[in-house]
């Protein structure tokens, strides 16, 4: 139902007004934390930064806060309208679903943007709290996602764990592979070839064979540059490549 032109001015009486200012302090603090979490983000190079971490958190933040003035929609005429916030949630989380979908690259066996992926989804979640009143919540969850993905990936990087590595190796023309041999030489230098990953491929008669090498302990095995001056040597090899796996 349309508003008549004049009860325009009832959008700036005192309850509009305060409305409007709590919501831009809403958007503000969500800016803010949203940011706070982007930093990290584009510190570390990612492609998803400040802008997108803030845009994010504040869309969430509009979207969820506006649910709570629903009386004062189109100038007080929708007084009788039944809101849900747990329905305006969900499409909050739908909607950023699609958008965290495309910041996650599979090159290979490396999966990339997972992180950033799972951030924004976070910040979205920062976003419904903050809009929600739960201003503390918001905050801690805020410092505990930028907290979570610095200082948790050196905890990770000194905690005992394995390293995958993508390796790609084209062999020379009349060379035959022995997998057997392939894995015995990875096993020395603390590497264990996964089978199960292992693709061959046949081009311009070279074989080419793909598969993936687990450290089993990351600290002792060959790192990647001396395992690439090794394979350099190998008078069986035309071609190689070595990706460290990324998830």
């Amino acid at each position: 139902m349309p508003i008549p032109l004049h009860d325009l001015h009832l959008y700036w009486t005192g309850d509009y007004l305060a409305a409007n200012a709590l919501i831009g302090l809403n958007l503000v603090g969500a800016l803010f934390l949203g940011m706070l979490v982007g930093y990290e983000r584009s510190f570390q190079g990612r492609a998803a930064g400040m802008r997108t971490y803030g845009l994010v958190c504040m869309a969430s933040t509009a979207l969820t806060v506006v649910v709570g003035f629903a009386p004062l929609w189109y100038g007080g005429s929708a007084t009788g309208m039944q809101v849900d916030p747990t329905r305006v949630v969900q499409g909050v989380v739908t909607g950023i679903g699609f958008l965290c979908a495309g910041v996650i690259l599979k090159d290979g066996l490396s999966i990339r943007g997972l992180t950033s992926a799972a951030s924004i989804w976070a910040v979205s979640a920062v976003g419904v709290l903050l809009g929600a009143g739960f201003y503390a919540a918001a905050l801690l969850l805020a410092l505990l996602c930028a907290l979570s993905m610095s200082i948790l990936q050196r905890l990770e990087l000194r905690l005992p764990g394995r390293a995958t590595l993508d390796i790609a190796l084209t062999f020379r023309p009349g060379f035959r592979p022995n997998l057997e041999e392939v894995a015995a030489v990875a096993r020395a230098r603390g590497y264990q070839v996964h089978r199960d990953t292992l693709t061959i491929q046949f081009a311009d008669c070279q074989p080419v064979w793909r598969f993936a090498a687990i450290a089993v302990d990351r600290s002792r095995a060959t790192s990647p540059a001396l395992l690439a001056e090794e394979l350099a040597d190998f008078d069986g090899l035309a071609r190689f490549n070595i990706t460290p796996v990324r998830n």
